[in-house]
């Protein structure tokens, strides 16, 4: 196999399966080279991913060791990604009865789902995280892009049991109107306990439902790596919760001008890009 058949071949391995440390040898036995020749082609993947801020090639050294990659988007790309979001967030048209945004059209395109799941794993990539964690519904996909860049199971808390999850731990809640107590349950068996699990949701108003998920995790004796939402509605009600991220900040939103605010959230100033 000629090295710029190994290259395209060994890329698209690494990438389909992040944060996996692969031995040496495994590439020297799959592309039948010696392991200087593998040593050069990760030093020029290496060298092209660092320039191009589209994601980190680690080597660990011996005998162990091996080479993982880490999907990691660098500041230019993050900041230009989520300036464009938030001026397509300001489309008036989005305007929800109750202060909410339409986003189901972002959620459900695989382009902006690949570049938020990139984004927010980049932020936890070295967190060890063992799960990502939302509520049902329009924060699955989300959650499964996140999980699919961090290579770790997602979960999806309901608010009705299903008799096919079997027996489920639950808890209540403050909705969003930050008025009325609602439930969420969990399947016992969809959480390890003692995990490390990384919050994510699409749209948060009070961060009820984020509270939600917290003593969701507690249940099950596990740690909360982080809470991160696409959208934050930054007016009108007090938050529940304090130490979160967003991509995306509404400041605004007056359903008589029909005018919506929006500007890129807190995730830019609490992410170090500089450490990749």
């Amino acid at each position: 196999m000629k090295r710029s058949e190994r290259l395209v071949d060994m890329t698209k391995y690494l990438m389909e399966r992040p944060h996996t440390l692969i031995a040496l040898p495994f590439f020297a036995k799959r592309y039948g080279a010696a392991k200087s020749s593998i040593s050069e082609d990760l030093a020029i993947l290496k060298h092209t991913l660092a320039s191009n801020q589209d994601g980190v090639l680690e080597t660990v050294a011996g005998a162990a060791g091996g080479v993982r990659y880490i999907p990691f988007l660098g500041q230019k790309h993050a900041e230009k990604y989520l300036s464009d979001l938030s001026s397509r967030i300001e489309d008036p048209s989005r305007i929800l009865a109750g202060g909410f945004v339409y986003l189901s059209d972002i959620l459900g395109n695989t382009q902006d789902l690949r570049r938020i799941g990139e984004l927010i794993a980049t932020r936890y990539a070295y967190e060890d995280v063992d799960a990502v964690m939302t509520v049902e519904t329009k924060g699955i996909a989300l959650a499964q892009a996140v999980a699919r860049y961090l290579n770790v199971p997602f979960v999806t808390a309901r608010k009705r049991s299903k008799v096919t999850e079997g027996a489920t731990v639950s808890v209540n809640y403050i909705s969003s109107s930050l008025s009325r107590v609602s439930k969420m349950e969990l399947p016992t068996r969809a959480l390890e306990k003692g995990s490390k699990v990384l919050i994510v949701d699409d749209f948060m108003k009070g961060g009820g439902t984020l509270t939600g998920m917290e003593e969701l995790v507690k249940e099950f004796d596990g740690t909360i790596a982080g809470v991160c939402v696409l959208c934050e509605a930054d007016f009108d009600k007090e938050k529940l919760i304090n130490n979160y991220l967003s991509l995306v900040k509404i400041s605004k939103i007056d359903t008589e001008k029909k005018l919506i605010l929006a500007e890129p959230g807190n995730f830019l100033d609490e992410t170090d890009f500089d450490r990749f």
